[in-house]
């Protein structure tokens, strides 16, 4: 497989429009073009990676930390991150990365966390804005009914658990056709009438050149007249955290001891116990403590995150048991993610999670 092919299977689940703004998502090294031979799946990129991925004859890496975040102005070995893309380039190994974007989405990072933890009735935490488009067009009324459906089939018309949705008004479109065209109805040099249909619907953003092509492709006019909004508002399947519910409420103390068991964390940091049961719980793979008033404000009795700094526990003001698991700890699921999408749609080469520890941090 060419490498554009499997980087297709993790932008649809995973698109790169989703990740935040400072982030480098996407391919780092490499070229579309790379016929691919072997995957190696990691949290970071590191030279051991990269000498993993040499040795089993792997020349993709997949990650979730981009290897590069800023740019770099020169490459001559003086630090890990110019000396790693230095022996990938010299290997033709590429390296992709999938950051923010897959924390985004409701069966990413903070999903997988859901599902290890057993909670239930899971929403997004932050929902995103500016993740939602409209589409607005106008067709003859005997195409509605099938422009509307190649709209929904592109993956349009999706809002909460409805789908389909869409506004109809009837009205009269009016046009004259000049020099060289052929129209569908009404004759060159002629002012026409024509009833029509202002079709309305929503989709997400990512999915705009599918929505765009399926109107044009279906759309009986020569020439298609449609206007795509930017829409604010909140889009409840992408955002950063989720919120779930525990089958059965437990002891604070005892639900520490689930979450150190279930990631494997040597060490667990928390706020004073709040002396209540455990049954709503918040959650952030990574550094997300920015999500903090989030988490109280939803009525959550735990959240589960990284990278507090020592001031930011005060901030949990006795409403809310803070859980810092560790960053490496929180993420280190996310390689299963990348494992299940790929093995379910690639058999022809090997696909392994890499047998590297990439934590750079130590307990004693």
């Amino acid at each position: 497989m060419k490498l554009a092919q499997i980087t297709k299977i993790i932008e649809e689940f995973a698109p790169l429009n989703y990740q935040e703004s400072y982030d480098n998502a996407g391919l780092i090294v490499g070229s579309f073009d790379l016929e691919i031979t072997g995957i190696i799946i990691s949290l970071d990129v590191t030279e051991a990676v990269v000498d993993e991925a040499k040795a089993k004859n792997c020349n993709l890496i997949i990650a979730h930390h981009p290897i590069v975040f800023s740019g770099l102005k020169r490459l001559n070995g003086s630090n890990y991150i110019e000396r790693t893309v230095i022996s990938a380039i010299k290997n033709d190994i590429a390296i992709y990365a999938a950051h923010t974007n897959i924390d985004a989405v409701e069966q990413g990072v903070n999903g997988k966390i859901c599902e290890k933890l057993g909670l239930k009735n899971c929403k997004v935490l932050d929902q995103s804005k500016n993740t939602l488009r409209k589409i607005v067009t106008f067709v003859p009324n005997k195409q509605a009914d099938k422009l509307r459906t190649a709209l929904f089939n592109a993956g349009a018309g999706h809002i909460g658990n409805y789908d389909n949705c869409s506004y109809n008004l009837s009205g009269q479109g009016s046009f004259r056709a000049l020099e060289n065209t052929k129209p569908y109805i009404g004759k060159p040099g002629e002012l026409h009438f024509e009833p029509e249909i202002r079709i309305e619907t929503i989709f997400p953003i990512h999915l705009q050149s599918k929505v765009i092509k399926a109107l044009k492709n279906t759309h009986p006019y020569e020439e298609v007249a449609y206007d795509i909004y930017a829409l604010e508002n909140k889009n409840e399947h992408i955002g950063i955290g989720m919120v779930g519910y525990l089958e059965q409420e437990i002891d604070e103390l005892d639900f520490l001891k689930q979450i150190k068991n279930t990631f494997d964390a040597k060490m667990l940091r928390h706020t004073p116990f709040l002396n209540k049961k455990v049954k709503k719980v918040a959650l952030c793979g990574g550094s997300g403590s920015f999500l903090l008033n989030k988490a109280i404000a939803s009525g959550a009795d735990v959240f589960l995150s990284a990278d507090f700094k020592y001031h930011q526990f005060f901030d949990a003001d006795n409403k809310i048991l803070i859980a810092d698991i560790g960053h490496y700890e929180s993420e280190q699921f996310t390689k299963e993610i990348f494992y299940e999408l790929l093995t379910k749609k690639i058999t022809n080469f090997g696909i392994q999670i890499s047998e590297i520890n990439t934590n750079p941090v130590n307990y004693i």
